[in-house]
């Protein structure tokens, strides 16, 4: 199951970061001199480190979820075999099992 607030999420704060720079950006070009050009730089900056900002959250965020899936799928798996009755016990290496009867005296 996908969670889709994941992959949405980043991409709606980069809209509601950028459209905003730009219209900024756009306002202040219509005037002459320098605050022009500063608002510009510091907008797209800003715009710069909110992007990276989106695509460090969205790369962290998606990482969670898969890491835990596969720790849950390997415990899950690990009591799924634990009880699994041997296929071949003749096999080399392994010790005949006891047949059931008294017990083995160890002292006379």
């Amino acid at each position: 199951m996908r969670r889709e607030t994941g992959t949405r999420l980043p991409h709606l704060l980069v809209w509601l970061m950028v459209v905003p720079a730009v219209l900024l950006a756009g306002a202040s070009g219509l005037s002459g001199g320098d605050l022009p050009r500063l608002v510009i730089v510091a907008s797209l900056a800003a715009v710069a480190g909110l992007v990276v900002l989106a695509a460090t959250r969205a790369v962290r965020s998606d990482g969670g979820p898969a890491l835990g899936r596969v720790r849950t799928t390997l415990r899950e798996r690990t009591l799924r075999t634990a009880f699994l009755p041997q296929r071949d016990p003749d096999a080399a290496g392994r010790p005949r099992p006891r047949a059931p009867g008294r017990a083995i005296r160890l002292s006379h």
